[in-house]
């Protein structure tokens, strides 16, 4: 039912409200595993994807938006089961490669994934480094890579803030990136290191963004 109301109500809602620029929509195959690897603004990005994109996407998110109590852990648990979202533990490494494989179990199943490789969100609008889980899953998988640049969202849900705000977005599908020649190499980290960074170049050509040149590392608790 969540999934109908979103399809039928949410999506077309939103659109209304926020009047996002759309472009590049017929870049994204409309069959088969196909991997959104996306620059990364805010929390709401996760969001504004399936809302905009022509077809469901999947995104791996924290398990604790699905086992909250009383009603907002519901609501929690409803909303990120519509958008197809898939809860995994994140810190340790092993912990890392579980969320690889299930996104790779995803992508095996002929559905559309979306991944941020800079790994967490920019606090600065620069565009960070990515890391090479995003090319282990094309390289293991052997599906194309679109990239996505998404701009505004930090304005209407910004650091700190619980209320959403009017803002303007933006969101670019650039042309499928294909590493079919490289297809089984996923075990060789030269070739992730040049799979991970063209597709940081394809992103950053449709964003504008000024390039870090390092990691984004989330900021450590107090």
């Amino acid at each position: 039912m969540i999934k109908i109301i979103t399809k039928l109500v949410l999506k077309p809602v939103a659109k209304a409200v926020y009047r996002p620029v759309i472009e590049g929509l017929d870049q994204v195959p409309r069959k088969g595993g196909v991997i959104l690897a996306i620059n990364h603004l805010s929390f709401i990005d996760s969001v504004v994807i399936p809302l905009t994109a022509p077809r469901p996407i999947s995104f791996l998110a924290k398990a604790e938006y699905f086992t909250g109590t009383g009603f907002k852990g519901r609501l929690s648990r409803s909303f990120f089961r519509a958008i197809d979202a898939v809860p995994v533990q994140r810190g340790e490494a092993h912990l890392a490669q579980a969320a690889l494989n299930a996104a790779l179990e995803i992508l095996e199943g002929g559905r559309a994934f979306g991944i941020y490789p800079e790994g967490t969100r920019s606090l600065d609008g620069r565009l960070y480094r990515g890391k090479t889980g995003v090319a282990w899953l094309a390289l293991t998988a052997g599906v194309p890579v679109v990239p996505v640049a998404l701009a505004g969202t930090e304005k209407i849900l910004p650091v700190g803030k619980r209320r959403p705000r009017l803002r303007k977005v933006t969101v670019k599908f650039g042309e499928p990136l294909d590493f079919s020649d490289l297809h089984g190499q996923a075990g060789s980290a030269k070739a992730r290191r040049q799979v991970t960074d063209e597709i940081m170049r394809a992103i950053q050509q449709l964003s504008g963004q000024e390039p870090a040149e390092v990691y984004n590392e989330v900021p450590k608790a107090a």
